[in-house]
Parts: C-alpha cells; structure tokens; sequence
C-alpha cells in the first residue's frame, strides 16, 4: 500500500501565491519520477509539472516562468510553488508518483481556485 497525502489548496486572489505538497508513505521503497497534474470539469487531467529523481524538470507551457516544483528525497516529498497566480489556474491538482518498479500512484486531489 501507498499512500500520497496532499495537504495544501485553497482560496487566492489572482496574483497570489500558494505551495502544494505531496508525501508518500507506505510501501514505497524507491521513487522515480514525481509530477503534479490538475484537472476541471469536463477536460482531461493536464500535466503541470514533472520532476525526475536526478532533478530534471518539466513544465506545461502556462505555468513555466511562475510555477516551481521540487523535491525532498529523503522525505519522499514533492511541492508545486504557484506564483502570479490567475483565474485559469483553478483546478483540482493531483500530485503523481512513479516508483522505482513502475508502478503509478495518484494523490486524493486538492483544489485550488483564483479569485479575480
């Protein structure tokens, strides 16, 4: 079993900030890739932004310049810094996790809505 917890989201004003993060537990011995993906109603669940265990990193064209993804290994962390936030960024934001075996695990999801 592998648990993602997601505290984090909520309420901000365009232009704002807000930090989500991500920690796996449970039977995961080795991790690999790690990303954040966000979804609304009626659209396919988008990447945002994804980071490798050696710290490459990849971002969706709307985010690159104002968001930041990062990683703690040693607490199997992953974090998504949001900066000038806007409206368009409202969403459901799930982190991913890759382990080292393949397998592909999802956090519950947290929202996140800019106000303008």
């Amino acid at each position: 079993q592998v648990q993602l917890v997601e505290p984090g989201g909520g309420l901000v004003q365009a232009g704002g900030s807000l930090r989500l993060s991500c920690a796996a537990s449970g039977s995961i011995f080795s991790i690999n890739a790690m990303g954040w993906y966000r979804q609304v109603p009626g659209k396919q669940r988008e990447l945002v932004a994804s980071i490798t265990s050696g710290g490459s990193t990849n971002y969706a064209d709307s985010v690159r310049g104002r968001f930041t993804i990062s990683r703690d290994n040693a607490k199997n962390t992953v974090y998504l810094q949001m900066n000038s936030l806007k409206p368009e960024d409202t969403a459901v934001y799930y982190c991913n996790v890759i382990s080292g075996r393949g397998g592909s695990y999802w956090g519950q999801g947290t929202q996140v809505t800019v106000s303008s």
